[in-house]
């Protein structure tokens, strides 16, 4: 009976967060001083990138890359560009689901974190204050998958 639950143990699929940390991360301010005597209506692009690598048996990096250019008429008003990174433990786990804890689970675990190194250099930029809205990686995912099936479909059509 014990070894019929380690082995159930040992056959389940494994998680674990070993590490989260800044990548990389920059902010410019082109423009400054001339930008802060604009009157503030800014434009915002927010764009989104994840990638992951292998590090050893199990073991995955994940880097969630936020780049968010704010411009003001025809002017950059700032860049900021963060990568947020975390190295995961991640086992027993079929393809398919593998996919997508690499590309819309751990993404979901490391935005809170850019999220907060964005707010906090935008503030200390002094520009007023932006809270990145909540990206739902689980429909960006579905997306991509939906994407690669259709583009793969057309590909046999086309052979």
């Amino acid at each position: 009976m014990a070894e019929e639950i380690n082995n159930a143990e040992q056959q389940a699929p494994q998680f674990q967060i070993q590490r989260v940390y800044t990548k990389d991360i920059s902010f410019e301010t082109p423009n400054a001083p001339a930008i802060f005597q604009k009157e503030w209506q800014p434009e915002i692009k927010l764009d989104l990138d994840t990638r992951s690598d292998k590090l050893a048996d199990d073991v995955y990096e994940v880097v969630l890359v936020l780049t968010v250019t704010t411009t003001v008429g025809d002017e950059t008003a700032f860049l900021c560009e963060v990568q947020q990174a975390g190295i995961f433990s991640i086992g027993n786990m079929p393809d398919a689901q593998m996919a997508h804890t690499l590309g819309a689970f751990a993404p979901n675990i490391l935005f809170p974190y850019a999220r907060e190194a964005v707010s906090n250099l935008v503030n200390r930029g002094t520009f007023p204050p932006l809270n990145l809205a909540p990206v739902n990686f689980d429909a960006l995912f579905a997306q991509y998958v939906q994407q690669r099936a259709s583009e793969a479909a057309n590909g046999e059509a086309q052979a």
